[in-house]
């Protein structure tokens, strides 16, 4: 992802409920989001130490010390790029599966370079290659720790010929184990 989407109705410069998700999801932020769903633990649904973002370029100034103060890990396409895709997808997996019993995968297709998928609602210049978002998700499939995913930003009035539509398909597939050559 691009974003942190760690923002709560305090913290948010925009008001965008689609900043906020994953903030709610870990107890943070108005009491309706928390406790969409029933709750548990003070209305966290997961243990933000089990969660790993990749791929950031744009957080808002009050989110990054809500994601720092609750843990998330969070790596940057500064960390991709002097540590490489499959060193920061190592951690991010061991963070994951650190006393879960697997991997979710929510996989928001802004995180990748608009230049290959320009069909996002929020695009921010500098993600992810093509190649880099494949290797991303290959590895969580070769980890074997994938119990679902969901595919988000998927905007077709905003996409070129279907690319970005195309891609979250690929990804997918690679994430469940397609493989060109084994």
């Amino acid at each position: 992802d691009a974003h942190g989407d760690f923002n709560t109705h305090e913290s948010t410069p925009s008001g965008n409920i689609h900043g906020m998700p994953l903030a709610a999801i870990c107890g943070h932020g108005a009491e309706t989001l928390v406790t969409l769903g029933g709750a548990m633990g003070g209305g966290a649904k997961i243990d933000p130490h089990n969660i790993a973002i990749v791929g950031v370029r744009d957080l808002d100034p009050k989110e990054k010390p809500l994601l720092r103060s609750s843990g998330v890990a969070v790596y940057s396409m500064e960390a991709i790029d002097r540590l490489g895709i499959g060193e920061v997808m190592h951690r991010a997996i061991e963070v994951a599966c650190r006393g879960t019993d697997g991997i979710y995968l929510s996989l928001d297709l802004d995180g990748i370079d608009p230049m290959f998928a320009p069909g996002v609602g929020t695009p921010v210049t500098g993600g992810l290659s093509y190649r880099e978002a494949h290797l991303a998700v290959e590895l969580i499939a070769e980890a074997n720790r994938l119990i679902g995913m969901d595919l988000v930003e998927v905007n077709p009035i905003l996409d070129h010929a279907n690319s970005t539509a195309k891609l979250a398909v690929e990804l997918a597939l690679s994430a469940y184990g397609k493989r060109i050559w084994s």
